[in-house]
């Protein structure tokens, strides 16, 4: 089985030579750096051949980490970067996917205006320019899926994956999945696929989380194989990387042979046109 993890974090120190902006700081996942060295031992510990390397919002707008570690070990990592969010810098998306190892572009609410790119009609350039240059877009993007919904609608043609299944960011067990009814209306988009990360993160329980596997399967039933992604987060959840992968391939009986296969790497490879080993 091919195990690609959707959303990892590396980062360095915040430096003066390399300075976090103020609204990052204190919001590490941890009080070190994890560089990709460290996630190489930890995947390489856990069986994991690939993971998406998600430049982490507290280093602010940058993606030279990330691409570096795309760079070093094109078999291991690739980047859904952090895209400018000005409008005169649009060019920028025709030549995005020409940066080696750059898949696509991460987008969250957090930052000057960034909202306003989901809610407003003058943040659609962002979107019809990442359809008209085949860029696909992690977002996210809690209490937002109405909104997510009609950037869906108005491009078809652009591939958006769903972070952490929309959860309310300090929601535990049902709180956390308070939108699930309309994250499975999304799925009745076929250009919305979602991302089944940080998991552990949103439940009260231990291990393996029984709590949280009812949902999983809503999701699952709604999005299918192919349109819904394994991933960790790994840096912010209170569990092991073993735990993380078992929680989907021992945990789950309704997920099995194929459709494990699709959900645990294939099916993210195929969606973000990151080349098989394979293929």
């Amino acid at each position: 089985m091919l195990i690609v993890d959707a959303q990892v974090h590396i980062w360095g120190a915040d430096t003066p030579e390399r300075p976090w902006p103020d609204s990052g700081k204190g919001r590490a996942h941890k009080p070190n750096p994890v560089s990709k060295d460290d996630m190489l031992r930890e995947m390489d510990g856990a069986g994991v051949a690939r993971a998406v390397i998600v430049p982490p919002s507290w280093e602010g707008d940058r993606n030279d980490l990330a691409l570096e570690a795309a760079r070093l070990h094109p078999d291991r990592f690739a980047v859904m970067g952090r895209p400018p969010l000005d409008p005169g810098q649009v060019d920028g998306l025709a030549r995005w996917r020409k940066q080696p190892g750059m898949l696509g572009i991460r987008v969250t609410t957090a930052g000057p205006g960034a909202r306003g790119l989901f809610t407003e009609p003058a943040g659609d350039w962002l979107w019809a320019a990442a359809e008209q240059h085949g860029v696909p877009a992690m977002i996210s993007v809690p209490g937002l899926l109405p909104e997510v919904d009609r950037i869906a609608e108005r491009h078809p043609g652009l591939r958006l994956v769903i972070d952490h299944l929309a959860l309310a960011r300090h929601g535990k067990d049902d709180a956390a999945f308070a939108e699930l009814p309309e994250l499975v209306k999304l799925a009745r988009r076929p250009n919305v696929a979602a991302k089944a990360s940080a998991l552990p993160r949103y439940s009260s329980e231990a291990y393996p989380y029984r709590r949280l596997h009812p949902f999983l399967r809503q999701v699952f039933e709604a999005f299918g194989p192919r349109r819904l992604f394994w991933g960790t987060d790994l840096t912010g959840i209170p569990c092991t990387y073993a735990e993380a992968i078992t929680l989907f391939t021992e945990e789950l009986p309704w997920l099995r042979g194929a459709d494990l296969d699709w959900v645990m790497g294939r099916a993210l490879c195929d969606w973000l046109g990151w080349q098989l080993p394979d293929a």
